[in-house]
Parts: structure tokens; sequence; C-alpha cells
């Protein structure tokens, strides 16, 4: 015991001949804060002495943010009544502060409340100081899946649409058949960001012409590729092979045609060649 007060003794009058004010105070953070768009979020902070003080008392507490020179939320004991200052959107947890929680609550958590948080505080006992970081996502809406026709891209019968959108950061689409299989790599993605800085997707998927497959599914996944929602399309059903058109089919049908009848006048005059003959021969 001796010797322990022997050497908060030395430390302070060290402290006190080198200009450097002793703390007795310690202030712990978590260190990410993982918030949800469009949801509250708190980055928690609390105060707690290194060794036992009775009546510990927070004198001043500062909220800053990286990239904004004025502090985002201020309480202030300094004078006769306490004061409060904070910026829209902010608010501290505990108001009284006697609890030493000195969390800073953000109300509605938009994307641009993400960065880097530092809390300074002031207490009869010493400071402290501590960053904390604010990571914020969005979970994509539900996607919608539709078709159109296709008449202009040969052998292509139909395109498949998937769109979702208000997802943050950027995240995936994916396509799978009735039976599961992926068809993904065969579809176009194209990502749109918003002024509210969330994102739109989109994803293009063309079925050839003869596809059997009657269900298409669309997943949209995050920038994590965990599973958000999806949607399924059901077709009326395979397009007839009739329908492929490939190069010089335009000349192939033609040829056809004139083929077949030439082939019919070769028959009718043979026809009419035999008949003339057997006509011949009877009269002979």
């Amino acid at each position: 015991m001796a010797s322990c007060s022997s050497l908060f003794f030395v430390l302070f009058v060290f402290c006190f001949y080198s200009g450097v004010k002793p703390s007795f105070i310690e202030m712990t953070c978590e260190p990410t804060t993982k918030a949800q768009f469009n949801h509250q979020s708190m980055l928690m902070c609390a105060v707690r002495p290194k060794q036992n003080i009775a009546n510990l008392e927070i004198i001043l507490v500062v909220w800053r943010k990286a990239g904004l020179d004025d502090p985002v939320a201020v309480f202030d004991r300094r004078n006769a009544k306490p004061e409060y200052k904070k910026q829209q959107g902010y608010e501290f947890a505990d108001h009284s502060l006697n609890t030493m929680n000195v969390s800073l609550l953000i109300s509605n958590t938009i994307l641009q409340h993400k960065g880097e948080y530092k809390c300074e505080v002031t207490t009869d006992s010493g400071t402290a100081t501590h960053t904390t970081t604010l990571e914020v996502t969005a979970k994509y809406n539900t996607p919608t899946v539709r078709s159109i026709d296709q008449k202009d891209i040969p052998n292509v019968h139909k395109t498949l649409i998937c769109e979702a959108s208000g997802g943050y950061p950027e995240g995936h689409l994916r396509w799978f058949d009735e039976n599961k299989t992926e068809w993904t790599k065969s579809a176009k993605l194209t990502e749109k960001k918003r002024n509210d800085g969330l994102f739109e997707l989109s994803s293009e998927l063309p079925l050839l012409t003869g596809s059997t497959f009657s269900e298409y599914t669309c997943v949209v996944y995050n920038a994590s590729y965990g599973k958000e929602d999806s949607a399924s399309i059901l077709l009326d059903g395979p397009s007839p092979l009739s329908e492929i058109k490939t190069p010089g089919s335009a000349i192939i049908a033609p040829v056809v045609v004139i083929g077949s009848l030439i082939v019919g006048l070769l028959m009718a005059l043979l026809f009419f060649r035999r008949r003339s003959q057997r006509e011949f021969m009877f009269d002979f």
C-alpha cells in the first residue's frame, strides 16, 4: 500500500513540474459500430476511474466527426447551469451523464453519418480521449422481375429484367432457374448511384429461343454476398423451335418453295406424258 502511494506521489510531482496534468480516468469505446440506414444508431463510450474515486464528476464532453469543423455534440458543465449544444440528428444517449455513459445517439442514420468520430471528456479527476468508427449499410428492397419480347436479337425470344434499389454498398443480382442452376454469367448487371448515395441494380438475362425452363428467380445479395431477398417469374412455356433464325434463313425459305414448285411441275408433266402415251397405244 505504501509503495502504491509513493508511486502516485512521484507521478504527481513529475506531472506537476513537466506541465502535464495527471489523469485518473480512462474511456472505453466500441471500435466500430455498424448501423442500418434510416435507423437509430449509437456510438458506445463510457468513462471509468483508474482507481476508486468517490463522486467522479464529468465537466465537459465534446464529440467531433472527422471532416467537420464544429463539434456534433457538446455537454458543458463549467458554468452554473449545464449547457447542451448539438447538430441536427445528434444527441447524448444519457443527458445527465451521471452514469458516466457519454455515448452519442444518432436518431436517423444516413450515409453522411459514416466515418470516424472522436470523444473528448474532461472530469474533475482528469481527461480522456477516444476514437470510434461508424459504418452504414442499407438493405435492398424486394427485387422486381419482368419480361419483354425480343424480335431484333437473333436466337433470343425474351429478355428478363430484374431490378432492386435502395441498398448500400454495391450489391449483386444472381439468376437461377427452377432446377437451381445459375445463369448469372449470361446476364448483364448495371449499377447506378442515386443522389442519396444508395444504389440501384438492374440485371438483364436474354432467353434463347427454344429454352425449356418455365421459372426464373432473381436473388439480391449485399456487398458481403449475404442473401437479402428474391423474386420469381413464371413464363408461358418454351418457345417453338421454328422461331429460330439462322444466317441465310431468308434465302433458304424461298429456295425451298421454288424447289417444291419445280418438283410439282415435273410430276405433272410426267403424268400427262404417260397418259398421252397410253391413249396413243389404244388408238393404234
